[in-house]
């Protein structure tokens, strides 16, 4: 399972990087996120409760952050096991200047699911990552609102 997309971010390209590697945003944004711990540089340990179809359940994931570029690159690894199955993916995050204030962040992601989560079909399985993405993009803008209203 794999896709792909673009934002535009309310912030100047630090700003925004920022925030996309703050970990108390990113436990915020992440959906069912229950706990966020850094286990190393760029490593978290994170406990996730996913409330949505086939994939509810609770999950024990690994979040790295790996090939960093600042202010511009990086790449995100996702290992996460749960009841309803487990989940390997990766994701590319480029950000480019549009202007002073405002971003552009282009994503691609690669995702391969094992257990009960594999048997429900690619084409439902695209529809949950698609609604958990633009899930974490929305909260991600909210937080750079009030970032940037508050500086």
């Amino acid at each position: 399972m794999n896709g792909q997309g673009t934002l535009k971010l309310d912030a100047g390209i630090e700003r925004s990087w920022q925030v996309l590697l703050d970990p108390n945003v990113l436990e915020r944004c992440i959906m069912g996120c229950k706990k966020l711990e850094l286990e190393s540089q760029h490593k978290y340990n994170a406990e996730l409760s996913i409330g949505i179809a086939a994939v509810k359940g609770k999950y024990e994931s690994t979040i790295e952050i790996a090939d960093i570029e600042k202010p511009k690159h990086y790449k995100l690894i996702v290992k996460g096991e749960g009841g309803p199955g487990n989940v390997e993916a990766t994701g590319l995050i480029d950000l480019s200047p549009l202007d002073e204030n405002t971003t552009e962040l282009a994503y691609t992601y690669e995702a391969e699911v094992g257990g009960k989560v594999a048997m429900i079909g690619q084409r439902m399985l695209g529809g949950v990552a698609k609604l958990i993405i633009q899930d974490f993009f929305k909260k991600l803008a909210k937080e750079l609102k009030k970032i940037e209203s508050s500086a």
